[in-house]
């Protein structure tokens, strides 16, 4: 399962679409948001959208980063609030569109903004609830005091665990037991809490947290939403997701490379995952399954090379030859364009646990064709090759590679199950310092 973070515009519009299906007729949400990207006319965006022109608004970026009030990110007149009309807005957006800005030590300009109309309430009404996955449970936390200070007021929030076997009806006591005692009307509260958990948990979500959830009479406002679902439940869930892009959040734009995939990943039932944490890196992976992508990357950072790590990422799920030769590709071109400054030979390290159902002879066989297409480069920069994999034909696999390597005059190493999965790791770096 990979988590994958949503804008706070698509975690909105699915709770909206879905509305009815969960939270009607008992609650009602007037959904009014406008997504704001760099391609979008400002100036004709109220002819979509009229009521732009007909309320005062709210706006704020929507690219996956938190504390925006903090950060003096959200539009909108302390002194007199709900006082900004779409004119303000629409200058606002311009002028952060220009400027760049440093969030968590990472630089970069603003490009994603969301527009919403202004909900005047007072603090006291500004509540708390989140939603996410856990090992014993899912975990459900609750609070009166929302709002951007919720983290100073964490000892009032109260947590409980719902256990992966819980009946529906023991789903609804501990949520009825549990709702803070702060809260003005703790029934019609925990209702909602009742249904956004099913909600959370049809679809498919991994975190959902709303903060400050404005709750007047029974009219919803959820005025941020935060949300990270599990893309590996798209082919359950993705009618009901509708169109969702999964942003690289700001200061993470993806690379061409990690573009290239990231859309194989989406038309794949297998899992293309790449991620490039140093192009000029002398230590580079093509590593079989998400569990042993993290074992391997802890490993090299325990011996201490993380610094030299260059990429991060999976391929798993009995991808296709043609799919792990594409991959690889992608991942021999990076690693071929630089040598390394000190003239050591460059580490390539193809890994991985004992699959259950991944043909290891069909994903070679994807393997050995890129290096065909790549094995001057190769041996231009200096590649060395350390391979341990075990798994379905993980004999005729390592023979294949073993054989194909050598012919193309690559110098390789080939362990099976019996060596463990991080030594070819420490051999790999202790014989090339």
């Amino acid at each position: 399962m990979a988590q994958r973070g949503i804008r706070e515009y698509d975690g909105k519009r699915i709770l909206a679409e879905h509305w009815n299906e969960y939270f009607a007729p008992e609650f009602e949400y007037d959904f009014k948001s406008v997504l704001v990207t760099p391609e979008t006319d400002l100036d004709r965006l109220p002819e979509q959208y009229p009521w732009l022109l007909e309320m005062p608004l709210v706006a704020k970026p929507d690219m996956l980063f938190g504390k925006r009030g903090k950060l003096g990110l959200i539009l909108f007149k302390k002194e007199k609030p709900c006082d900004v009309d779409y004119e303000t807005v629409k200058q606002w957006i311009r002028e952060k569109m220009q400027e760049e800005v440093e969030i968590k030590g990472k630089k970069g300009k603003l490009t994603h903004f969301l527009i919403e109309p202004c909900v005047p309430h007072a603090p006291e009404d500004e509540y708390y609830v989140a939603m996410t996955l856990g090992y014993d449970g899912d975990h459900i936390y609750m609070s009166a005091f929302g709002g951007i200070d919720v983290e100073e007021n964490w000892d009032k929030v109260r947590e409980i665990v719902i256990p992966p076997l819980a009946t529906e009806e023991e789903i609804d006591r501990l949520i009825e037991e549990n709702v803070p005692e702060e809260i003005k009307d703790k029934e019609k509260y925990a209702d909602f809490v009742k249904r956004l958990y099913r909600f959370f948990r049809d679809m498919h979500f991994a975190y959902l947290e709303i903060n400050p959830l404005v709750m007047v009479g029974n009219k919803v406002y959820p005025l941020d939403f935060v949300g990270r679902v599990d893309d590996t439940a798209q082919f359950l869930v993705g009618r009901k997701w509708g169109e969702l892009e999964f942003p690289a959040g700001f200061g993470g734009e993806l690379s061409p490379e990690e573009k290239y995939i990231k859309e194989m990943d989406e038309k794949s039932g297998a899992s293309l995952k790449l991620t490039i944490l140093n192009p000029e890196g002398r230590i580079w992976t093509l590593v079989a399954g998400g569990g042993a992508s993290v074992v391997y990357a802890d490993t090299v950072a325990d011996l201490g090379y993380v610094k030299e790590l260059a990429n991060y990422g999976e391929y798993s799920g009995n991808p296709s030859r043609a799919e792990t030769r594409e991959y690889v590709k992608t991942v021999l071109d990076l690693m071929t364009r630089h040598k390394d400054p000190q003239g050591r030979p460059k580490i390539l390290i193809i890994g991985g646990a004992i699959a259950n159902f991944t043909d290891v002879a069909k994903t070679f066989d994807g393997i050995i064709d890129a290096f065909k297409e790549y094995a001057d480069k190769m041996k231009e920069v200096g590649v060395k090759i350390y391979v341990r994999r075990g798994g379905p034909n993980y004999e005729v696999g390592l023979a294949k590679i073993k054989k194909a390597a050598e012919e193309l005059g690559l110098p390789i190493e080939v362990y099976g199950p019996e060596t463990h999965m991080t030594e070819i790791v420490k051999k790999a770096l202790t014989e090339n310092p």
